[in-house]
């Protein structure tokens, strides 16, 4: 890992100092240095910056105040390490979230310590950020397999299971306790009742025309009204079902889509 680090620091020796114990550091890159707060934010700007070795004390615009600027006007916030000659800006410094705080003159050692600090934070970041995208598409598995098992019916025929898509479902017909199943040439006996299995279909796709008759719309080819004032459903097999009164509504609908 290379981490791109930016110093911030009013006094161009302490810069100076720091970049040069930063160049003894394998993977660490200073990619720029600033005299003041508002030159690091320009610096900044141009984003891709994983560090920020902070000074506290700055005319203007001093550490902890640049912090509170970084949350406003950057788009990537880079982990902070504050460096300073007064170590009683330690408890502020970390209820502001730096990773580490340096006190001056800086060691190699302990400058060593602070970015392997970084290293463990960003490392931590990319982990959870990972455990994260694995956890959406788990979801998204599980839904989609949810969703594929809420489709599937599974009926008892000639001593067998048959797996049946309810997508795949052109008619119902209820027979006593049971519901007639009519999907793509084939028809299954199941024990179950026609309203039961309704509310398992989708709505927008079926429609009972009759107290045992349950049909697809898009199966459903035409609409015929006889001179008695009643309705017959002409299905695309050829079957000719009829529309109970209750339902004419429903039909008249369809026939609009038809």
């Amino acid at each position: 890992m290379t981490l791109r680090v930016i110093v911030v620091d009013d006094e161009p020796l302490a810069i100076e100092r720091l970049c040069s114990l930063l160049s003894r550091i394998p993977g660490v890159t200073v990619a720029a240095t600033a005299e003041n707060g508002d030159d690091a934010l320009k610096a900044l700007a141009s984003g891709g910056i994983d560090l920020l070795f902070l000074d506290v004390e700055m005319p203007q615009l001093d550490g902890f105040d640049l912090i509170e600027q970084l949350a406003r006007r950057v788009d990537q916030i880079p982990h902070v390490v504050l460096v300073t000659a007064h170590e009683c800006h330690a408890p502020l410094a970390f209820d502001s979230g730096v990773v580490d705080f340096l006190t001056k003159p800086v060691r190699l050692g302990r400058l060593e310590t602070a970015v392997a600090r970084v290293v463990r934070a960003i490392q931590n970041s990319q982990a959870a950020v990972q455990l994260s995208e694995v956890r959406e598409q788990l979801a998204a598995l599980r839904g989609s397999l949810d969703s594929a098992a809420a489709n599937v019916l599974w009926v008892q025929r000639r001593g067998e299971s048959v797996r049946v898509d309810l997508r795949r479902i052109d008619r119902i017909q209820a027979e006593g306790e049971y519901v007639r199943l009519f999907v793509d040439g084939s028809d299954y006996l199941h024990r179950e009742s026609l309203v039961s299995l309704l509310s398992q279909l989708d709505a927008d796709r079926y429609m009972r025309i009759h107290r045992s008759s349950v049909v697809e719309r898009e199966a459903t080819v035409g609409v015929r009204r006889r001179v008695t004032g009643s309705y017959q459903a002409l299905m695309r097999d050829g079957t000719i079902l009829p529309v109970g009164r209750s339902y004419r509504a429903s039909v008249r609908k369809l026939i609009n889509r038809l």
